[in-house]
């Protein structure tokens, strides 16, 4: 997603003063001692780069928000009006057991405005119902997931993990920070964002990043010339892509490698940014082998087009720009915490004084995780 910046002197272009940044900004940080902390750093962190969107989206993923829901689904929805609300809910009754159910608490803010009725509700599924299905506990919720979107007119699931949760819709990042409450109600240990500037599909508040599915999210900035070869690869499985946007496929096409497939962040990164041929060929023999497997199976998954995306995940986050690094991409730590961003301000915004800072090549994933879950170090 292309823009241009133009400066103007008495209203006419200063010659060479034309600059056309990679529009679109994600940014990340994580707490990898589990520390939880609020939406106000993220906040502040995708603000810095207010020029990179233009209005029409933008949105955050909270996760460890949750503790005292942390072991039932959170699914939160966007609806256009109280009818299909009412068919949703009858929907959700027939399948699973509601423990609690709100309308989201938000803050009238300028810039924001014709929001869909937004609500949300802590789920677990009906036992019986599970054990008919003949499904795993996620295979089922993505299921109904994909029901619910597909099939009740108006209604849009937006997130439906664990102690996680989703927020996004129309306007600059910073100000649905704000309009959610997010410097003020909830805290986590990571939280993801993105600064929207739509080209080729229109700002609405279902296209907004994140996109999500149970515990993953996704933020992107980029653009996907493979998305039809992608899309009709993955909606082979059971997924169905019609938001708009060609972000909603990498959130489907990690999560039928994770979660499907059992492959390895790793082997995934070289799955969706596949190293050429050429440099598959001067590999060690064990890497030659595992890469050319993996582009062998999974042709129609390898993502074209220039990207920067960050994945998050119950546990940590994954950032990975395409293998020919044409999006930007800065990661960096200080003690526990780590920070990914699409430009260095982001980072220094929060962090002046950092232990690390580097830019990560061109196919080569970042993954920072909690460090009880990894021992030491917290990144690999």
């Amino acid at each position: 997603m292309f823009t241009s910046d133009t400066v103007y002197n008495n209203g006419a272009p200063l010659e060479g003063e034309t600059r056309i940044p990679s529009g679109c900004a994600v940014s990340a940080i994580i707490d990898r001692s589990g520390k939880r902390m609020t939406g106000e750093k993220i906040i502040r962190s995708i603000a810095t780069m207010h020029d990179r969107s233009n209005g029409l989206g933008g949105g955050f993923a909270g996760y460890g928000i949750y503790p005292h829901y942390k072991d039932y689904y959170a699914f939160h929805l966007f609806f256009n009006d109280f009818s299909c609300k009412k068919e949703t809910e009858d929907f959700l009754l027939g399948h699973f057991e509601i423990v609690y159910s709100s309308e989201m608490k938000t803050r009238k803010v300028k810039g924001i405005t014709g929001e869909p009725l937004i609500y949300r509700y802590f789920l677990y599924p009906l036992s019986k119902r599970l054990a008919n299905s003949l499904m795993d506990e996620e295979q089922y919720v993505v299921k109904c997931v994909n029901t619910i979107n597909a099939k009740i007119n108006g209604a849009y699931v937006f997130s439906s993990g664990k102690d996680m949760g989703i927020f996004k819709g129309v306007g600059f990042p910073e100000d649905i920070g704000r309009f959610y409450l997010l410097d003020e109600e909830y805290e986590g240990y990571m939280w993801t964002s993105h600064g929207r500037y739509p080209t080729n599909t229109p700002g609405w508040w279902g296209g907004a990043h994140p996109f999500g599915l149970l515990n993953y999210s996704i933020v992107h900035n980029g653009e996907i010339s493979s998305y039809d070869a992608n899309r009709r690869y993955i909606e082979m499985f059971g997924y169905k892509c019609s938001l708009q946007t060609d972000t909603e496929v990498i959130t489907y096409i990690i999560d039928y490698l994770l979660r499907v497939k059992h492959l390895t962040l790793e082997e995934v990164a070289k799955v969706i940014s596949a190293s050429f041929w050429s440099t598959i060929e001067d590999k060690s023999e064990e890497d030659r082998a595992q890469e050319t497997y993996l582009r062998k199976v999974f042709p129609s998954l390898l993502i074209n087009g220039p990207f920067s995306i960050i994945f998050g995940f119950d546990n940590g986050l994954m950032a990975l720009n395409d293998r020919l690094k044409l999006r930007s991409m800065v990661c960096a730590e200080k003690g526990d915490l780590a920070f990914v961003s699409s430009e260095e301000c982001g980072i220094r915004v929060i962090e002046q004084d950092l232990d690390r800072i580097y830019a990560p090549a061109g196919g080569q994933p970042v993954i920072y995780t909690l460090n009880k879950n990894l021992g030491e170090g917290g990144v690999r």
